[in-house]
């Protein structure tokens, strides 16, 4: 069986998921395809049915009170799917213990950080934010962010850009290829750094082929992951447009599943080196 890893997946408790999901797709102003329920059940399900071998999930604390709960349910998550899922912190940069919370969360296991600067009203660049990036390299971890907003001026590539240039030790994954909806600025000011990746969630159906191919080669295979968005884009949909641009088997292959794997080589047991993947 082909390996895949869909390296961007919110999920969500089952008795609030559907709340959840119903309330980013209001923040979006409405998304253009019939989303899934959020949960862990169809995400595992549909997922499978894709060919998806392993998620990398999250979710995003709307404010520091909620941080705790949220790592306890990904760990939990991440602990009951078997292998199968590689679960990332929720942290929120006005959280008052934010050691702590990081520290809680990789005692839980996790594998990383998420944070959603327009979503969580923060300016990915500012001074709360550099904290959190500071803690993430000092224990090593990568951090996905959501990055880029028409709408907004809390993520897009130019503050992206500061950072990493600020951070050059950081492992950053800049969700969107670096930039939704505004994707020419982040070719124009994301492209070329070493400790930048992107992943290709929430994109596809807006970039169409000749685009999504021409990001892939400004960026390089080497740093692109696919990555779905879930619960807002079908796997299969995704996995569909990936297998029809012109890409090379080992492109491919290291979009698919060998560059995270790398980014997340803690998750791997003794068997496995991700080094060498």
């Amino acid at each position: 069986m082909t390996r895949i890893i869909d390296s961007h997946c919110h999920i969500y408790p089952d008795k609030i998921a559907l709340k959840a999901v119903s309330a980013v797709d209001r923040f979006y102003d409405g998304l253009p395809r019939e989303h899934y329920d959020g949960t862990t059940a169809t995400l595992l399900r549909e997922g499978k049915k894709a060919g998806v071998t392993q998620f990398v999930v999250h979710s995003v604390a709307t404010t520091p009170a909620q941080v705790p709960s949220i790592n306890r349910f990904i760990a939990k998550a991440q602990q009951d799917a078997d292998g199968a899922f590689i679960g990332l912190a929720a942290l929120h940069p006005d959280s008052p213990t934010l050691r702590n919370d990081l520290e809680e969360a990789l005692a839980l296991g996790l594998k990383g950080v998420k944070v959603h600067p327009d979503f969580q009203r923060f300016e990915v660049d500012g001074e709360k934010a550099r904290a959190l990036y500071a803690l993430c390299v000092e224990y090593g971890i990568p951090v996905l962010v959501h990055t880029g907003d028409f709408r907004y001026d809390y993520s897009n590539p130019e503050r992206t850009a500061r950072v990493l240039r600020d951070f050059p030790d950081l492992k950053m994954i800049g969700a969107h290829f670096g930039g939704w909806s505004v994707w020419d600025r982040a070719l124009e000011h994301l492209t070329g750094f070493e400790n930048l990746y992107v992943d290709t969630s929430s994109s596809f159906y807006w970039l169409g082929g000749e685009k999504a191919l021409a990001l892939i080669r400004a960026f390089g295979a080497d740093r692109v992951l696919y990555g779905t968005d879930y619960p807002m884009w079908p796997q299969g949909e995704d996995l569909a447009f990936l297998s029809r641009l012109p890409l090379t088997e080992e492109e491919r292959e290291k979009i698919l599943w060998k560059n995270c794997a790398r980014l997340y080589q803690h998750f791997f047991d003794d068997t496995e080196d991700p080094a060498h993947v």
